[in-house]
C-alpha cells in the first residue's frame, strides 16, 4: 500500500441539501403534490392489510375474544389399542397411556384422555382420570371392568403433576 492509493472510506463531499434556491427549488425534485411529496409521509404498512385478512371473532357471548372458552382437544383411544397395550387387569390412566406410547403429550402436557368403543375389549380393565363414551361405558362394566370419575376438562396435568404421580405409584 502506497500514500497515493490510499481512499477514504466515507465521501468528504456533504449531501445535497435541497429546497433552499438555486436548482433544486420549489418541489425540490419530489414532484407535485400529495402523500409522497410531503415531509414524513407515512405510508399504510403491510401488516396491517394482512391484519384486515385475518378472519375476527364476531358475534357476542362466547364468541368473543376475552370470553371464548378454548376448546378442548380430546386424545382418543379405542379398545383395539387397549387390548394390545394392557393386560387384564391393569389401570388405564392418562400417564399409562402416554408410557405405553398409545398417546403423546402435547405441549409438554398429557391431554385429556376420551375412551370410544371401536373393537373389542378383550381385557378386564379398570379406568380413572379419563372420559370415556356412553357405549365405551357399558362394553367395559360388561366386561367386568371399573370406571372412577375423570379430572376436570379444564386440567391437564404439567410434567411436574406427571412426575410426582410416577413417584407414588
Amino acid at each position: 500500500m502506497e500514500l497515493h492509493t490510499l481512499t477514504r472510506s466515507k465521501s468528504n463531499k456533504a449531501t445535497r441539501r435541497v429546497g433552499r434556491g438555486g436548482k433544486r427549488g420549489k418541489t425540490s425534485g419530489r414532484g407535485g403534490k400529495g402523500q409522497n411529496s410531503r415531509a414524513g409521509a407515512k405510508f399504510r404498512p403491510e401488516w396491517r392489510d394482512i391484519i384486515k385478512k385475518i378472519p375476527k371473532r364476531r358475534g357476542y357471548g362466547r364468541n368473543r375474544s376475552r370470553t371464548a372458552v378454548p376448546r378442548v382437544r380430546f386424545a382418543t383411544v379405542n379398545f383395539d389399542t387397549l387390548s394390545r397395550q394392557f393386560k387384564a387387569g391393569d389401570v388405564v390412566t392418562p400417564i399409562a397411556l402416554v408410557k405405553a406410547g398409545v398417546v403423546r403429550r402435547i405441549s409438554g402436557k398429557v391431554p385429556p384422555i376420551k375412551v370410544l368403543a371401536r373393537g373389542e375389549l378383550t381385557v378386564k380393565l379398570s379406568f380413572e382420570d379419563v372420559f370415556i363414551s356412553e357405549v365405551a361405558r357399558a362394553t367395559i362394566e360388561k366386561a367386568g371392568g371399573a370406571v372412577r370419575a375423570p379430572v376436570s376438562r379444564k386440567v391437564m396435568p404439567s410434567k411436574k403433576a406427571v412426575s410426582s404421580l410416577k413417584a407414588k405409584s
